[in-house]
């Protein structure tokens, strides 16, 4: 048997470089967004401790800035401590429709050991996952955890701390990093025309549940469970045309 045909599989070693190192793009963006977070939260009377235990206990940024416009507009009284709880839950609902769709890269895995894993799923960590295909690894996985946890921890720590010394944030364009890396992420899924009615589906919902809300966090799921149904009736479809 000729040795060219051995495919050679990763040592977990490997597997966690190469985690470390996809992930490397997406510490650029999202560096300066948690300092952002950090300043914000710093403007909202949080401590550099304060910031640091939620970015290690919560670790979504979204939902993170969410909680901190919450706590600068209400304080931090019993009612608008389960308004932040409320918030923050709303906001990651969406993460019970991407955990679904890792649910086959994850069979087989005990569940402890997968529930653990799944803790530090953000966006773009399913995003590189997906992208990663059946050949994902724990491994791989925890490269790309490890270096996107402790990037946000820091930054976000660090915002915090430097808070007092940005007057403005927002002048400095920081807000924009994680939308470009959000955009270079999507345009990793193309897949020709055929990829655009679930895109169509989710941004029309987002867009028309946040004209009738603009204050709320209901998009985000609009725009998901849209997207996603939109996507699952094309897979019907598309599998009814394939059997035909």
């Amino acid at each position: 048997m000729s040795t060219d045909s051995i495919t050679i599989p990763a040592s977990p070693r490997q597997e966690f470089a190469a985690g470390v190192v996809h992930s490397l793009p997406i510490v650029a963006g999202a560096v300066p967004f948690g300092f952002l977070l950090g300043s914000l939260a710093a403007k909202a009377g949080l401590s550099a401790l304060d910031m640091g235990l939620m970015s290690a206990l919560v670790f979504a940024g979204s939902s993170q800035f969410v909680a901190v416009e919450l706590l600068d507009k209400n304080g931090s009284g019993g009612s608008a401590g389960l308004a932040v709880v409320g918030a923050i839950l709303l906001v990651n609902l969406r993460h019970l429709l991407m955990g679904a769709t890792l649910e086959p890269r994850f069979r087989g895995i005990p569940r402890a050991r997968a529930g653990l894993a799944l803790f530090f799923m953000t966006d773009e960590q399913w995003a590189l996952a997906l992208r990663r295909g059946p050949e994902l690894t724990l491994a791989y996985w925890y490269g790309v955890a490890a270096t996107l946890y402790l990037a946000w921890l820091a930054s976000t720590v660090a915002g915090t701390l430097a808070g007092a010394l940005i007057a403005d944030p927002n002048a400095w364009g920081l807000d924009f990093t994680f939308i470009a890396v959000f955009l270079c992420l999507l345009a990793g899924f193309w897949r020709g025309v055929g990829s655009l009615p679930p895109w169509l589906a989710s941004a029309a919902a987002a867009l028309a549940v946040h004209a009738l809300s603009p204050g709320g966090t209901w998009h985000i799921i609009a725009g998901a469970l849209a997207g996603g149904a939109v996507a699952a009736v094309q897979a019907k479809w598309q599998g009814r045309a394939s059997d035909a």
